[in-house]
């Protein structure tokens, strides 16, 4: 194997769930060049390619396809806050969770919506038609949250989108 394959590999062995761009960026390689590698890694069986919501995803072949997609979800600031809150508070209202988070409702029910298409997080409604939103499986993804440690870039893009959003929502 290649050097550039070789260090594509261990990065994203070290990142699961690590998109195109970030590879990119965090190796300094060109987008061609990863591009190239990562289709040859990919064709030989070493790396799985996984597209979730318009972002191309890279992981090693252990994960199952249940935790790369959420794994990939994971990378996103707001999708993140949404499960951590979940998993310390064991269900909360969509209100609570945007009091919380700080985010429009309408970011909020973007990632639930995804969350539950993903049956990571599923709402409730209770007998007066109030919706809960809680965890199908909270230890599982408690251990695959684990996993997860976001660039600096990423957190600054998931803080820009929350402040046009908050701007647009005013």
């Amino acid at each position: 194997m290649s050097e550039t394959r070789t260090r594509i590999a261990l990065h994203v062995e070290r990142n699961p769930g690590v998109h195109f761009s970030a590879l990119v960026r965090d190796l300094d390689f060109a987008s061609g060049q990863v591009q190239y590698h990562t289709r040859k890694l990919v064709d030989d069986g070493d790396l799985v390619r996984e597209d979730v919501y318009g972002k191309t995803h890279f992981f090693t072949r252990e994960f199952e396809p249940w935790e790369r997609r959420l794994l990939a979800l994971f990378r996103r600031e707001t999708a993140r806050g949404i499960i951590g809150s979940l998993l310390e508070n064991d269900g909360a209202t969509p209100t609570e969770l945007v009091e919380e988070l700080g985010v429009a409702r309408s970011t909020l029910e973007w990632h639930l919506d995804r969350l539950v298409a993903e049956d990571v997080a599923r709402k409730e409604r209770d007998l007066r038609n109030r919706v809960t939103v809680e965890l199908t499986d909270p230890e599982r993804t408690r251990e695959l949250l684990r996993t997860v440690s976001p660039s600096i870039p990423d957190r600054f893009l998931d803080r820009f989108t929350r402040l046009v959003d908050s701007l647009l929502s005013e």
